[in-house]
């Protein structure tokens, strides 16, 4: 049998539609939302840039055939970095998230398209799934771990403090003066926080002074 040349020569009915993937989309964000999105990225930025890859409010894809399977979690993790920058993040290129979070805006229909988008995560293939609504007084924490291929929804205690076995942490929610924030702590009780880059410009000069 004759082997086809490499060069066989071709023709096709119409060029080849490569599939768009897009990187952002215009979507309204209130203060209040930005402000919590934007302090647990840098949090997680501060304490995992080294040994993870991490991601806030872009695209992320799972089926290369149909750019309509996508997500775009507030924050997402995905461990065995260091980070780097990316436009959009596509499952069959860097693999699924380990980790994600979803912040409720007060501009959201609440729980209206929360079912869809809990079926979104389960094809995504994260292990962990966070939801975090700061106007709820209870439940304003909400957990799902993957358990043999389903998101199953974890109990999760009235303290609202809660295991991040992804990170080896605790999920923490701290309420002072009004103000509702979801953060990481290294021990259980919630005592120890993570600190946001401001906070840690603070305590290494609260040090110094001290020495």
């Amino acid at each position: 049998m004759t082997a086809m040349p490499e060069t066989f020569p071709r023709r096709w009915v119409r060029e080849p539609v490569p599939v768009h993937f897009p990187v952002e989309e215009r979507v309204p964000e209130t203060k209040e939302h930005l402000e919590l999105r934007t302090a647990l990225y840098e949090i997680l930025k501060l304490g995992f840039a080294d040994r993870a890859l991490i991601g806030s409010d872009q695209f992320v894809y799972w089926d290369p055939t149909d750019p309509s399977a996508c997500l775009a979690p507030d924050v997402f993790v995905r461990l065995g970095g260091p980070d780097e920058t990316f436009d959009c993040w596509k499952v069959w290129e860097r693999g699924a998230p380990h980790l994600a979070v979803e912040i409720v805006s007060r501009s959201d229909a609440r729980d209206a398209a929360w079912d869809d988008k809990l079926a979104k995560y389960r094809r995504l293939g994260a292990r962990e799934l966070v939801r975090f609504d700061p106007a709820l007084r209870e439940r304003a924490l909400r957990v799902w771990d993957q358990v043999e291929g389903d998101l199953v929804e974890r109990v999760v205690p009235a303290s609202e403090r809660t295991a991040c076995p992804t990170l080896g942490l605790h999920w923490v929610v701290t309420r002072r003066e009004g103000q509702v924030w979801l953060r990481l702590a290294s021990d259980e009780e919630g005592r120890e926080l993570l600190p946001t880059p401001l906070e840690r410009v603070r305590e290494l000069e609260a040090a110094l002074k001290e020495r």
